[in-house]
């Protein structure tokens, strides 16, 4: 299976300005993370930010704040213990209400009905730490028969060894382990989609991160 923008969330977890100077290969994750969120806003792919504490651990770095539209304070390791969930389920408030006599109304009168979107439940995810919040979360959305694709290259921890713990739990528990560039041209199809050149010149920046 192929990832499809139409249908997928990116979810970025607890990148915080305190946390990751103690990340392993920090600005290569950083890099990819970015990638991930420059091709998910081109697409109108939605995109939410987690932060752990912030009062102790920062706020989310300098280089993904164009990005943290949608930010969830939480203290709960798993995200969805503190209202992720409710991030990534549309609101039954904003679903097109039903009932009422329209159909005998002329047709000139009526409402024209809203395309319904296919449903995102696909979730792309990546953060610190992996084998902690990043894990977590993704084992709560997992549990919510979510399809979660965690982001291996765009992930990290203090510890090599805690994170590569994380990425054979995670497999082993149902989640896809992907890099930023598959989700990327994943997502691009091809190479006569309109974003194509922008994506390029993303990508060979994320590459010298």
């Amino acid at each position: 299976m192929l990832l499809d923008p139409q249908t997928c969330r990116l979810v970025l977890v607890d990148y915080q300005a305190r946390l990751m100077p103690h990340i392993d290969e920090a600005s290569r994750v950083l890099g990819q993370a970015r990638l991930l969120a420059q091709m998910a806003d081109a697409l109108d792919v939605p995109i939410h930010v987690t932060e752990q504490t912030p009062d102790k651990l920062g706020e989310t770095v300098e280089a993904l704040q164009p990005w943290c539209d949608q930010v969830l304070h939480k203290r709960h390791f798993n995200a969805c213990a503190d209202g992720l969930l409710d991030m990534l389920t549309p609101s039954a408030a904003a679903a097109p209400q039903r009932g009422g006599n329209a159909r005998s109304l002329p047709k000139h009168l009526r409402k024209v009905a809203p395309p319904v979107e296919a449903p995102r439940d696909t979730v792309v995810i990546a953060g610190v730490e992996a084998h902690i919040c990043l894990m977590q979360t993704a084992l709560g959305l997992l549990e919510q028969e979510l399809d979660v694709w965690v982001v291996t290259d765009a992930s990290g921890s203090c510890q090599v060894r805690q994170r590569d713990a994380a990425w054979d739990r995670l497999a082993s528990a149902g989640a896809e382990l992907v890099t930023a560039e598959m989700v990327a041209y994943e997502w691009l199809g091809d190479c006569d989609h309109f974003l194509f050149a922008d994506a390029l010149n993303w990508v060979k920046a994320a590459r010298q991160s």
